[in-house]
């Protein structure tokens, strides 16, 4: 039996590479996806960078993070990292 303390968090999980870390308490996350052009049926791989949040921990250039969707933190940030 659940009590009204657990809470689940249904919110999204991505993964990605950081490709940068120049930021204080945020990192760039590039999330590359493969996609199917609906006419030609050829794929093709569609990238997206995502401005993700990280109170401690160094992350360099080519980590692979996993993050996910949160409340917003900044005008562009909505994402914090779950685990490296």
């Amino acid at each position: 039996m659940k009590t009204t303390t657990d809470k689940v968090n249904k919110a999204p999980k991505w993964k990605g590479v950081v490709v940068s870390n120049k930021m204080a308490k945020t990192i760039v996350v590039a999330v590359s996806t493969l996609k199917t052009h609906p006419k030609y049926l050829k794929q093709y791989r569609s990238t997206k960078r995502y401005k993700v949040h990280v109170e401690e921990g160094t992350y360099v250039v080519g980590d692979t993070v996993t993050f996910q969707e949160c409340r917003p933190i900044s005008r562009d940030k909505r994402h914090k990292i779950v685990t490296t």
